[in-house]
């Protein structure tokens, strides 16, 4: 038997599935405590499949002081990262890399009764919050260490798996992964493409804006200004400023119509039921264009908020700050060998070419790429499904990803 098929022989489907509902049912929300459980389970299985592992405390103050901080949202008083790396010459060949922190559920009524951290099982399916982002492909890179071990396979040169936290609100554990020098020649990201590979993503950028009121009792609101009236031509000016950056798109994003979204996530004003509220503070995301410079897209927003033409508006204009997570766009160079190898292989383990696309949102590829490690997505799941109270994957696709990264280990690490 060749190497290849022993190692696919190796990969046992029941076990991978109830690894990722014992990935699953850890409640792993960014910047909790459980998510350095979840970092130091996945240390130890490393450390159990023969790999060499970096498990390390993160240096918040040391990492926010660092140029290119990417910026978080969660509270977090600890971090975790995690790397583990398999015998052989040199630097990695090839990184898999997967972030273990989730969303929180929203609405646990929304949830139909069910616990989001149950991991629930039907006959293809796996439910529950971060099966789909992105812990089925947490679960594969894990599973190809476990068979590259069960196979008796010493690689020729080092694979690496990265298990890394905060993904969801910037990328922090990237970045620190990446700072402590843990790199490659390589890397691919398991985040959910659907079979597809993700080859470029745009950016994404927190932005806050404060639009003034002038408060009064509400029986005389004549004599003031409701902040939430004053929002509509603010609310306008995003909507036609999303058109205007959206006109011209990148062929990689295929049918897409709106490749960099900007969208207003939450709305807060007035402290009082009968008192014309006297301040609104939208929060939201504003899409960054592939290769564009993130400044460039700070400054499309803040001019079209400055230009507004409404007489309250002029005299007091909207503030816009930029809190929270911050990434720019990233992308596989053009020709670069990583995609495909990864579609060779992907084809040998399905029997179906997967096609190429980009992606609407930010990641932490643009993080790799950044480091000068050449990265893409593949991994199992629907994106359509993350984030959201129906969150799902199909174990099929959990099979098919694990499969198609194995080869693509065994080819761009070499056997000795």
């Amino acid at each position: 038997m060749d190497v290849e098929a022993r190692v696919l022989d190796a990969i046992d489907e029941a076990e991978t599935v109830r690894l990722l509902a014992d990935l699953v049912r850890v409640p792993s929300v960014t910047g909790s405590d459980a998510e350095s459980d979840l970092q130091d389970g996945c240390a130890r299985m490393l450390t159990e499949w023969g790999l060499d592992v970096d498990m390390w405390k993160l240096d918040l103050d040391d990492l926010r002081a660092r140029e290119g901080f990417p910026g978080t949202e969660a509270e977090r008083a600890e971090g975790y990262g995690v790397v583990g790396v398999t015998e052989g010459e040199g630097v990695p060949a090839l990184i898999l890399q997967g972030h273990a922190d989730v969303v929180p559920i929203g609405d646990p009524g929304k949830w139909e009764g069910q616990d989001p951290f149950g991991a629930r099982l039907t006959a293809t399916t796996l439910h529950g919050r971060g099966a789909c982002d992105m812990k089925a492909g947490l679960a594969a890179n894990l599973a190809v260490a476990r068979a590259l071990h069960r196979a008796g396979v010493r690689l020729a040169r080092p694979l690496a798996v990265h298990c890394v936290v905060s993904e969801e609100d910037g990328g922090l554990g990237a970045f620190a992964t990446l700072a402590r020098g843990h790199t490659g020649e390589a890397a691919v990201i398991t985040e959910p493409t659907g079979g597809a590979l993700i080859t470029a993503t745009a950016g994404a950028l927190t932005f806050r804006l404060e639009v003034a009121g002038r408060a009064a009792h509400g029986a005389t609101r004549y004599e003031g200004v409701n902040a939430v009236e004053a929002f509509w031509p603010v609310l306008r000016a995003v909507r036609e400023l999303e058109r205007e950056r959206n006109r011209d798109r990148d062929a990689l994003f295929g049918a897409n119509p709106v490749p960099y979204p900007i969208e207003i996530g939450t709305v807060r004003a007035g402290d009082w039921a009968s008192t014309v509220p006297d301040l609104l503070v939208a929060e939201g995301r504003l899409g960054v264009r592939l290769g564009e410079d993130p400044a460039e897209a700070r400054a499309a927003l803040e001019a079209a908020l400055a230009g507004l033409d409404d007489p309250w508006l002029r005299d007091n204009p909207v503030r816009v700050t930029w809190p929270g997570g911050q990434f720019a766009s990233g992308r596989l160079p053009d020709g670069h060998p990583l995609a495909e190898e990864t579609a060779a292989a992907v084809a040998d383990a399905t029997g179906a070419a997967p096609s190429r696309t980009a992606a609407p949102y930010g990641s932490d590829l643009r993080l790799y790429a950044a480091a000068g490690v050449p990265t893409l997505h593949y991994g199992p799941g629907d994106v359509r499904f993350a984030h959201a109270p129906r969150e799902q994957v199909d174990l099929r696709e959990v099979r098919d990803v694990t499969r198609a990264l194995a080869l693509l280990a065994l080819r761009r690490c070499g056997v000795r």
